[in-house]
């Protein structure tokens, strides 16, 4: 049977924010979408099982991490990465540019060679380049591609964020060339400019150019502030195409995606609820709680009552926090497994108001309050 090429079409528009649908022969995608993050092959305390019925319909997983350990010619040997994990879930693989900045020792960026760095975990010296990042993610195997950027750490520096933007521009079209011609899979290229107008619509121009099958940005969730990070998607929303996926790299909060998906955002990935979940933060439609807190001692109501899904309004918030208070392993189980499916309720909400044109309205009522 022939292999389903990638595809993507908006079916609604509320303003800005938008419902869509990515197509890939590994199933579809409801957009907007949020992608729980499965850094080393895995989300982190679940099975991925539990993740799809939380309606998950696609994961993250991280270039980078995986090069280290265990080495993308293990994974080939075991059949690609979607086998080595057993999902059958379409998977996004991000090319490593943050995490060479934000955990490596990094040495150098050379404009040919690439990113010189030594690994957080052993010290060996590695050299990724456009085309071994690329290299990389094909033999993952992963569904959708990101191109190798350089992802600078926040500043108002203007000149060192235009360099880093167009070397960043410069590596996109060695990824555009290393990557090849694939219709069943996709390439997203990169928007950086840091917090500058100008260098962020110059980067989408010259990215549009080259021609990609989503655009990203790139250079967010660094340190700014929220209201930095909508200036930004405000002064890029108009130009962006409207063609092709939108893609928030690494947000975010509740309130950072209600606010993104106004400025037309499609798709999301973050840490935060597996992480929170397993350190005792939950989210509600009430606001997060930390159920490690005191007052949960006696409290024999679930987190949620209204959610039936997984059998999770079965688990009491004073036996969550008898598990976190004794370190049991299940703790961070059931809370992230609560976190991410929350998340997905988020979403399913966020498409539904577009739908019903109530989109704003549904914004006003939560921004504040998760």
């Amino acid at each position: 049977m022939a292999l389903k090429n990638f595809k993507f079409n908006v079916l609604e528009k509320n303003n800005f924010s938008r419902i869509g649908l990515i197509e890939t022969h590994r199933g579809n995608i409801n957009t907007p979408a949020f992608m729980p993050v499965g850094t080393q092959a895995t989300v982190k305390a679940c099975f991925i099982d539990d993740i799809i019925k939380t309606n998950s319909e696609i994961i993250l997983s991280n270039t980078y991490h995986l090069m280290i350990r265990p080495g993308v010619e293990r994974i080939i040997e075991a059949g690609g990465l979607h086998k080595f994990m057993n999902c059958k879930l379409p998977i996004l693989t991000d090319s490593g540019g943050f995490q060479v900045m934000s955990l490596s020792k990094l040495n150098k960026i050379d404009k040919e060679k690439g990113a010189i760095f030594n690994s957080h975990i052993d010290g060996k010296k590695i050299i990724l380049s456009p085309e071994e990042s690329i290299r990389v993610q094909k033999g993952l195997d992963s569904d959708i591609v990101m191109i190798m950027d350089e992802c600078p750490k926040k500043t108002i520096d203007y000149k060192l964020i235009n360099k880093s933007m167009n070397l960043s521009l410069y590596w996109a079209q060695r990824s555009k060339d290393a990557f090849g011609s694939n219709p069943h899979k996709a390439l997203f290229g990169i928007v950086q400019g840091g917090l500058f107008k100008d260098l962020r619509i110059k980067s989408l121009s010259e990215l549009t150019k080259i021609g990609f099958d989503g655009y990203a940005l790139g250079g967010l969730a660094v340190g700014e502030s929220q209201n930095e990070m909508f200036n930004v998607l405000d002064d890029i929303k108009h130009f962006m195409p409207e063609d092709k996926p939108r893609y928030l790299m690494g947000v975010g909060t509740p309130s950072d995606i209600l606010g993104a998906v106004k400025r037309g955002i499609d798709m999301f990935d973050c840490v935060l609820p597996s992480r929170s979940g397993r350190t005792g933060l939950a989210f509600t439609w009430k606001g997060r709680i930390n159920i490690k807190n005191a007052k949960y001692k006696n409290d024999n109501q679930p987190i949620d009552i209204n959610c039936s899904n997984l059998n999770l309004n079965k688990y009491s918030k004073n036996y969550l926090n008898h598990l976190f208070n004794t370190n049991e392993i299940l703790a961070s189980m059931l809370l992230t497994l609560h976190n991410i499916n929350f998340y997905q309720e988020l979403m399913s909400s966020i498409r539904q108001n577009i739908k019903n044109g109530t989109f704003d309205q549904f914004h006003d009522q939560y921004i504040d309050k998760l």
